[in-house]
């Protein structure tokens, strides 16, 4: 039986993914990214094999993805994490024609094709606002916990704004917000509405088009949900583990690599096949 794998080495999580030949997902795990990507990879790995009952010899074909891709001695392929999270949303959700991707460090708005081939995409070029790791920065100064972001910003009643497109300057935005007596969910909606506001114009410029998938760690917040389908005035659509889409289109691909080989090796056996009847 056929096993590929996707590993997703991001910047704040590696994710890996097991998927049979009939494109099941069989298992998945998700670790803390650290400075050593191959040990790191190894150990989302094995997490994803053992919830999978399969060993690493079970495996036809491993692709990584993701800013570490490659520092991953064992894999068999990279590919960009713009392809992998274009074709693993649109296998997620079919009618996907615009991607939007939060990261940790950037944010990137992709229209894809109905195979979920990149057709055009644009990232943010204004520091670290524009990204979901001033979500983090954020909670630093208000003393919550990333978990509970979501459900605080859903809460909102008067979201406060947070206009500067640099990241130290909305901080400072913030700080003021706070000494001004602003509740902690009107705080945090607001920088949810920021980063919806820039995602917008980022989708703009790639060309938006029904239907919008939304992924990335970032999409497991309600509140960011909601700000973007406002923002956005659509419903978008979100997985029940967003975070793994990378890892899946990795999977993906990986297959699609795999059963091209096996291909190719069956065409020139036959041709040497014919050759020698000859």
């Amino acid at each position: 039986m056929t096993f590929v794998a996707g590993i997703d080495i991001g910047a704040k999580s590696t994710k890996a993914l097991i998927m049979d030949g009939e494109k099941r997902i069989c298992g998945t795990a998700t670790v803390k990214t650290r400075p050593d990507f191959a040990a790191i990879a190894k150990e989302a790995l094995d997490g994803a094999l053992q919830r999978a009952g399969r060993k690493e010899s079970d495996l036809n074909y491993i692709a990584t993805t993701g800013f570490g891709r490659y520092n991953v001695p064992f894999r068999d392929v990279q590919i960009t994490d713009i392809t992998c999270v274009g074709r693993g949303a649109v296998f997620l959700f079919p009618k996907t024609r615009c991607v939007l991707d939060i990261g940790a460090q950037s944010t990137r708005a992709l229209r894809v094709s109905d195979t979920g081939k990149v057709r055009e995409f644009r990232t943010n070029d204004k520091c670290a606002a524009g990204a979901g790791g001033f979500i983090e920065r954020a909670c630093k100064y208000l003393e919550v916990n990333i978990d509970q972001v979501g459900d605080l910003s859903i809460q909102a009643n008067k979201p406060q704004t947070i206009s500067s497109v640099c990241a130290v300057l909305a901080e400072s935005e913030i700080i003021n917000h706070v000494s001004q007596g602003e509740s902690v969910e009107n705080i945090l909606r607001g920088v949810h509405n920021s980063l919806a506001s820039r995602a917008l114009a980022l989708l703009k410029r790639s060309g938006m088009e029904d239907e919008v998938t939304f992924v990335g760690g970032v999409a497991r917040q309600k509140g960011m949900v909601k700000a973007l389908e406002e923002t956005l005035k659509r419903k978008i659509n979100v997985s029940e583990e967003p975070e793994l889409v990378g890892a899946l289109g990795a999977a993906l691909l990986a297959l699609r690599r795999l059963e091209k080989m096996r291909e190719d090796k069956k065409t020139a056996v036959l041709g040497e096949e014919a050759r020698a009847a000859s």
